[in-house]
């Protein structure tokens, strides 16, 4: 098993396997070719929160809030202002990133389950606004409609499958980021500040710019899945980003492994795709994953495919 699991972890295998999702659209259906444009958004968001609770080791029950600034900024930018869809991104990543910001600043401070509870309370704030209509704009609880496709250079990228293509070059692009993340200056802080924030503070690391910074890396990226996100439903409502999301994307990390590429992207896998092959059995899908969740934290408390520790020693 050891074995196998270090073959799998092998950067060439993971290549290996996103140059095969891309055959996705000459293999499969237009069902699966959404499902798996689907799974490369929610994988990006998944990672993204990674960042905050897998590498700095902060609790944050809100990161659906992030999600839902990209989706709703391209949504508003592109609707009412007839922004092009990827001229939004920018400002989509940008404006979550500050979101994150601004709302980890005061609360940086915080530990553990205080931290949680707080961000649990953002999310609640966040999905009020949006059901009040926020400066008349937001469309309350139906959400805004009629979002347009993505064209560059005049290309339209209306189809499914041109649709999947951006969303996996996207995926393989935030892949790349978060590999390099590890082996930057900031990735082997944040790996300081979660495993011993005290010797870090000692050795005059600033332990509260760091999780601020976390937070905003964290949002950003979430950002930039809305963004996606938008454009593949072309709508957005509150339903897409409520308390349940938040829970769901912390849940993927804890049981696929915090620090994690393989685990985090195996839970999305196991959370996001199953039960969009199974849509009979949608509903169950909190169900069944509570009980995964029970098993998994007593059998193997550090997830089903936790970093290596090869990486933790490196680090």
């Amino acid at each position: 098993m050891k074995k196998m699991l270090a073959i799998l972890r092998h950067p060439w295998v993971g290549a290996a396997l996103w140059v095969g999702g891309l055959m996705v659209p000459l293999l499969l259906n237009q069902t699966w070719v959404f499902i798996a444009s689907l799974f490369a958004v929610y994988a990006i968001v998944a990672l993204s929160q990674d960042i905050v609770l897998g590498r700095a080791g902060m609790f944050d029950m809100g990161h659906a809030v992030y999600f839902g600034v990209g989706a709703y900024v391209t949504a508003i930018l592109n609707t009412q202002f007839n922004w092009p869809v990827f001229a939004t991104w920018p400002l989509a990543v940008v404006a979550a990133a500050l979101v994150g910001a601004v709302l980890a600043a005061p609360i940086a401070k915080l530990r553990g389950d205080y931290l949680l509870v707080a961000t649990i309370g953002f999310n609640a704030i966040f999905i009020l606004a949006l059901n009040n209509n926020v400066a008349g704009m937001t469309g309350g609880a139906d959400g805004i409609f009629g979002i347009g496709v993505p064209s560059l250079f005049g290309w339209q990228i209306g189809s499914q499958n041109a649709q999947f293509w951006l969303d996996w070059l996207a995926f393989a692009a935030v892949l790349l980021l978060i590999r390099n993340l590890d082996r930057s200056h900031l990735g082997r802080t944040l790996y300081y500040i979660k495993h011993d924030q005290l010797a870090a503070t000692t050795m005059g690391v600033d332990a509260r710019a760091y999780r601020v910074l976390a937070f905003a890396l964290g949002a950003a990226l979430a950002g930039f899945g809305g963004t996606l996100f938008a454009a593949l439903m072309a709508a957005v409502s509150p339903g897409a980003f409520v308390f349940t999301e938040s829970v769901t994307l912390f849940a993927i990390v804890l049981v696929g492994g915090q620090g994690s590429i393989p685990g985090v992207l195996l839970g999305t896998a196991l959370m996001f795709v199953v039960p969009q092959a199974f849509r009979g059995f949608a509903q169950y899908r909190y169900f069944v994953f509570g009980i995964a969740m029970v098993v998994v934290m007593v059998l193997r408390p550090q997830g089903i495919w936790p970093r290596s520790q090869r990486k933790e020693l490196q680090q």
